[in-house]
C-alpha cells in the first residue's frame, strides 16, 4: 500500500510495508469521479482513521464512501472493510 513512486525516475519503492499513517481524506461516492478533487473530502485523516470510520459505520451506509489516499489511489467500501479486518491492521 505505501509503494507509491519515489521521487527518483517514478518508479514504486517496493517496501512490502503498510502505510496505515498516510494521509487520507474520504469522500462521497456520488462526487468520485476520477481523480478526486481534495475541496469535496468529508473528512481527512490517517488511512488507518479513514478505515475505521468507514468500518463503523451500518454496512448499508458503507458502499456511499471511498477514501482516496495519498498517492491518488482510491479504495472502496469493501476494500477498506477488508483491510480494518487485517491481523496487523492498527486498531487505535
Amino acid at each position: 500500500m505505501s509503494d507509491h513512486p519515489s521521487t527518483f525516475e517514478g518508479t514504486p519503492l517496493e517496501t512490502g510495508e503498510n502505510a496505515w499513517g498516510d494521509r487520507a481524506a474520504l469522500h462521497s461516492k456520488s462526487l468520485a469521479d476520477g481523480v478526486i478533487s481534495g475541496a469535496n473530502a468529508l473528512r481527512r485523516g490517517t488511512f488507518a482513521e479513514m478505515i475505521r470510520h468507514i468500518a463503523m459505520l451500518p454496512e448499508d451506509e458503507r458502499g456511499d464512501y471511498v477514501i482516496e489516499k495519498l498517492g491518488d489511489r482510491e479504495y472502496s467500501a469493501a476494500e477498506a472493510v477488508a483491510l480494518s479486518e487485517r491481523e496487523d491492521f492498527p486498531r487505535s
